[in-house]
């Protein structure tokens, strides 16, 4: 879903910072993978191309641009996009930055004459720069761990080019250089200095991936909306026939057939709110500022809604399933799901009667529509949130007449309709919604 980029000169600690990078995202969040990569690509012919043009040194600079770009198209598309696509994300040590900064400042083609070459490439959504002091970063080159794990004389090896390429990366990544469309589009966090211990820059690594990833920010390459549905296709296709927990017995895993119940969309919302406003009402001022108000907030949504796909799950097996999009805090999870097992009982608990398995969690039958409709709604919660907020006098069928005759929000709609054709309209007698007035009409239960 992401692509993270870490920059800086050689032997500044890119190769340390991408390992961090990655093992905090393995760790603490839920794509569906941490992929690691770098660029040029030494196990690629095309990589090896641009590699092999600067040892060479028998093309001209832009010759020597044009194969390092033609490896990173390549790499873009037939590697990386396909990835993030999955809700992946993809940690390389190395991109487009490299050369904006050592062919287009430092060897002198200028930045937008590179970013014009490597215009087909992806768009990092975030660079992660590295510094160092290039008197510390050649001993690291010079030192035999390092020039065994990587031929260096390939590259830059003085220290007058260290302090060139030091001082590109400074003039392009603080602003002082205008960044070159399209590559301005992506976030730049640094410098992150290499300079003192290992463990003061994994602290300062960590921080920043997790500030970056917590602000939630929409992906440059992909449509997150097209990551959830690959989800949820994913999702249904991986749970089909599993069993949920009854009890200490089983029954048969619940469909997607007849979700509703009999009972209009509205009129599932309608209740979930009313009987989750009246749960909160049992907890004290300080606990309520762990679970929202509105059943429509992400946490809620998502907690119910991926459990309404799954038999049952710890809270390590639910963070995974909720994927890139419905991702919710390790912490936060465990409070909502203690509030929704113990205030509201919208989900059960089940403990293991032997060792100290984590305990498991379902979805109770009566809250089943209501999760799959946070999940169908998922486009439009923002929108319905406000609507409601807005016209607290007004019944709230008629709010998704409003919503979609306003036509303020024509990309939620269709993705609200082709969710339906996903998880269903929750009425087998009845045929999915084909268009605006479609999702009118499901809405109102008619």
């Amino acid at each position: 879903m992401y692509l993270i980029t870490i920059e800086g000169g050689d032997g500044y600690g890119k190769g340390l910072a991408t390992k961090v990078v990655a093992e905090v995202l393995e760790r603490e969040f839920c794509f569906t993978s941490v992929e690691v990569t770098g660029e040029p690509r030494r196990d690629h012919p095309l990589g090896r191309l641009a590699i092999d043009s600067v040892r060479q040194k028998i093309h001209t600079p832009e010759e020597e641009a044009g194969f390092f770009a033609a490896d990173r198209v390549d790499h873009s598309h037939g590697w990386i996009l396909p990835r993030l696509e999955e809700g992946r994300i993809v940690v390389s040590e190395r991109n487009v930055h490299s050369s904006l900064v050592y062919q287009g400042i430092v060897g002198s083609l200028g930045v937008n004459r590179i970013a014009q070459i490597n215009s087909a490439a992806l768009v990092p959504d975030l660079c992660i720069w590295v510094d160092c002091d290039p008197e510390v970063a050649m001993k690291r080159i010079q030192s035999g761990t390092l020039r065994m794990m990587s031929d260096k004389a390939e590259y830059f090896e003085t220290t007058e080019l260290q302090k060139a390429i030091r001082s590109g990366y400074s003039s392009l990544l603080s602003g002082e250089i205008e960044m070159p469309t399209p590559f301005d589009m992506g976030a730049i966090i640094g410098p992150v200095s290499n300079e003192t211990t290992e463990r003061e820059f994994r602290k300062k690594l960590t921080r920043h991936i997790r500030k970056f990833i917590h602000s939630h920010p929409p992906p440059l390459n992909v449509d997150s909306e097209a990551v959830e549905r690959f989800m949820l296709k994913r999702l249904i296709k991986s749970t089909k026939g599993q069993t949920v927990l009854d009890g200490l017995g089983v029954e048969p895993a619940r469909t997607l057939n007849d979700w509703l119940d009999g009972k209009a969309p509205w009129k599932v919302l309608r209740e979930a709110q009313q009987d989750h406003s009246g749960a909160l009402e049992l907890i004290s001022e300080d606990q309520r500022i762990y679970v929202p108000k509105s059943v429509l907030a992400h946490s809620i949504s998502s907690i119910c809604g991926t459990l309404a796909l799954i038999p049952s799950a710890d809270v390590n097996e639910l963070r995974e399933a909720q994927g890139p999009v419905r991702a919710v805090s390790d912490s936060h999870t465990h409070k909502v799901l203690r509030f929704l097992a113990d205030r509201s009982n919208w989900v059960n608990q089940h403990k293991s009667l032997l060792g100290s398995d984590a305990a498991r969690n379902q979805l109770r039958d009566e809250s089943h529509s209501f999760g799959i409709l946070c999940l169908v709604l998922w486009p439009l919660r923002k929108v319905l949130s406000k609507w409601i907020s807005n016209n607290p006098d007004t019944h709230i069928r008629f709010a998704m007449g409003q919503i979609v005759r306003s036509g303020e929000h024509p990309r939620a709609v269709r993705d609200t309709i082709e969710r339906l054709a996903i998880l269903g309209n929750g009425n087998s007698n009845n045929s999915l919604p084909s268009g605006n007035s479609g999702l009118v009409n499901w809405w109102q239960g008619n």
